[in-house]
């Protein structure tokens, strides 16, 4: 069997890293490692590629990955939510439209949020270049694409219900503060956890660091990886040496 590759597309908050304007000892790092356009993952699978939410970075996400590892087709898109920093690049997906309409999972709620900021998409009669978008409401109810079964997670940004994502012994979960006590059925015996810590304090959305430690002990992955990190997060060469052995700071461009 083919292992699953998860390449990280990108690993910052909606502001990136660094932030415009800012003058603190991450934003003017010289270490590659502390440049973070916003989060995203591609997954690829049994010769299968997902996407897991399409920021605005990600045409030069894109545009990188291929220097390395040129492909044309994608199985299908996954979104976590309707924030800008996680569908701010659906337009650049015509690229993958090519052979027909590309399927885009997402819940109601974010479908009809993005029919009102792109309704050109959705137009019964599209003009030429136009992304070909098939939208597909899901639920928190396993699905399958492609034959790769999809396991959504719920969880909660703030107030705002999102949803993670388990694909095989993976899970990708972002954006939470926390996560409903019925849910961590679904995240046992993970080979890796793909999970936000936003930074050192507290924040009223996102987890911060000690949160995010806190469900990684209790869901007990193999590996735990850290993701969309802020600047307030630190430098990545002086929290990865605070870390448990089993916990790793993602890195854009990162592929486990």
């Amino acid at each position: 069997m083919q292992k699953m590759k998860i390449r990280f597309l990108g690993t910052g908050t909606s502001t990136g890293i660094p932030e415009i304007g800012c003058r603190c000892e991450v934003c003017t790092s010289s270490d590659e490692r502390n440049k973070r356009s916003r989060a995203s993952v591609l997954v690829e699978t049994e010769g299968k590629r997902i996407l897991i939410d399409c920021g605005p970075d990600f045409h030069s996400q894109m545009l990188k990955t291929m220097e390395t590892d040129n492909f044309s087709d994608l199985e299908g898109v996954l979104l976590t939510h309707e924030h800008y920093d996680h569908v701010g690049g659906i337009d650049d997906l015509r690229a993958f439209c090519r052979k027909g309409a590309l399927p885009v999972y997402a819940e109601e709620n974010v479908i009809e949020a993005l029919r009102s900021r792109l309704p050109y998409i959705f137009a019964e009669y599209k003009y030429p270049g136009v992304p070909d978008l098939s939208f597909i409401p899901i639920r928190n109810q396993s699905f399958f694409i492609s034959g790769i079964e999809i396991i959504p997670i719920r969880l909660l940004h703030g107030r705002l219900p999102i949803l993670g994502f388990r694909i095989e012994n993976y899970a990708y979960l972002t954006d939470l503060t926390t996560i409903p006590e019925d849910e961590f059925e679904k995240l046992k015996d993970l080979d890796a956890l793909i999970i936000n810590a936003l930074r050192t304090r507290e924040h009223i959305s996102h987890q911060n660091l000690q949160q995010a430690l806190l469900n990684i002990e209790r869901i007990n992955p193999r590996r735990a990886y850290l993701t969309h990190l802020s600047h307030q997060f630190g430098l990545h060469s002086v929290v990865e040496n605070k870390l448990p052995e089993n916990v790793f700071i993602a890195r854009d461009s990162l592929v486990i």
